[in-house]
């Protein structure tokens, strides 16, 4: 069997693993081992009769069994937000995947929030630049920027926003509520170390406030606890046009982006949509790729040439093997809500392994989306070269594609 497409069998017996249907057909050993309720491994080692969550097992089958051709000591490259702590207030709940859970995240981190109707994350500024997707409902999004020009825009499933670093602003759920998965160039950004601007208020003696608006001190203390404002609940606003507030102008580029407005990159297995600062103006230091797998199909071996790779996998399930060098690689199983990593410069490719499309972002601390595709470079190199590194035969060379397919056909 080709290592590669190995499958193990869950069982389908008693207890929890019960309704767990088998993931793959092996040998009669197999399946009869199978029936005392362990998770079999197609491999000479045998099965695993020891302590085990067969669910888990389920949802990591190359961690489980991984493919014979993984070696060596890469670090793990995957956290679910399913396994990440979760906050919850009156106005919503919020959940974050940085370094502190995914260890190798050191340039990125991940928030996914929401908000009920109405909800509002209290006006606050952070060091780092956000960029977000709306994954379900609507909201309305406001900044101020450092020469008073002000920002405000509602968004829905789909589009983009993004903040530069020290800009201040707010998210509002419209409607029926909100999602969004918001991310930011740092690893080590805390959601819950932000600036927010009750917090200030609580620190700022009244009289100094008082100095600062012109009017009495009397106003002031009595500031809400900012536990209490950090996402609360107020009155869901009424058309965009009355929320406007005229001042010193727009910002010159756009917080918002519609990823519709891009023409993506159309292959028979999937599409790729890339933005980054050459399109979505605003976004300087944060570059992304809507990536979409239909059922077997691959995006293709290859890697980034000027940084680190975060992931989001949106619907869908799949698997990416990663090459190290020195013969390090391993194989990780991804699911919707599961974060991915691959550190600057490593080789890789990304497997749909269902039977739906596999939807996922690659996120990159850059101005600018990179890559180098395996196949492309070797078609653009001498034959004669190729062939002697490598031993191949000649349907491989003529095969080769001097055009970057970023998504092969199964």
């Amino acid at each position: 069997m080709d290592p590669l497409s190995r499958r193990r069998i869950l069982t389908a017996g008693a207890g929890a693993a019960g309704g767990l249907a088998a993931l793959s057909v092996g040998t009669a050993a197999n399946a009869l081992a199978a029936t005392a309720g362990q998770p079999v491994r197609v491999s000479p080692i045998g099965n695993d009769p020891g302590p085990h969550d067969p669910v888990r097992d389920g949802e990591d089958p190359d961690l489980l069994d991984p493919p014979r051709t993984d070696h060596g000591t890469l670090p793990n490259l995957k956290f679910s937000f399913a396994d990440s702590h979760v906050r919850e207030t009156d106005g919503g709940w919020t959940r974050q995947v940085t370094e502190r859970e995914l260890g190798v995240s050191k340039g990125m981190a991940g928030v996914d929030m929401r908000l009920i109707p109405g909800g509002v994350r209290e006006l606050h500024w952070h060091k780092q630049a956000e960029w977000s997707i709306m994954l379900a409902g609507t909201a309305r999004i406001t900044a101020v920027d450092q020469n008073g020009r002000n920002f405000i825009d509602d968004v829905g499933e789909g589009d983009l926003w993004y903040f530069p670093p020290g800009i201040p602003h707010s998210i509002q759920a419209l409607g029926q509520g909100c999602e969004f998965l918001l991310v930011f160039d740092d690893g080590s950004f805390n959601e819950d170390s932000t600036f927010l601007i009750s917090d200030w208020f609580k620190h700022i003696p009244p009289d100094v406030l008082a100095k600062n608006f012109g009017v009495p001190a009397s106003n002031f203390g009595h500031t809400p606890d900012p536990e209490q404002r950090y996402m609360f609940p107020l009155p869901i606003p009424g058309p965009l046009a009355q929320d406007r507030v005229a001042g010193n102008g727009t910002v010159p580029e756009s917080f918002s982006f519609r990823p519709s407005t891009v023409t993506p990159m159309t292959f028979k297995s999937g599409n790729v949509r890339v933005i980054d600062s050459s399109n979505f103006k605003a976004a300087r230091t944060i570059a992304a790729a809507i990536v979409e797998v239909e059922p077997g199909g691959l995006r293709e071996l290859h890697w980034h040439p000027n940084t680190d790779e975060w992931q989001y996998y949106i619907a869908g399930q799949g698997r990416m093997g990663v090459f190290g060098a020195s013969g390090d690689a391993r194989t990780f199983d991804y699911r919707a809500g599961d974060v991915g990593y691959v550190p600057f410069a490593m080789g890789h490719y990304i497997e749909n392994t269902g039977s739906t499309p596999l939807r996922f972002l690659e996120m990159f601390k850059a101005p600018q989306f990179e890559d180098v595709s395996l196949n492309q470079w070797m078609a653009l190199t001498p034959p004669e070269l190729v062939q002697g590194h490598l031993d191949l035969s000649d349907q491989v060379i003529q095969a080769l594609s001097k055009t970057k397919h970023a998504v092969v056909p199964a």
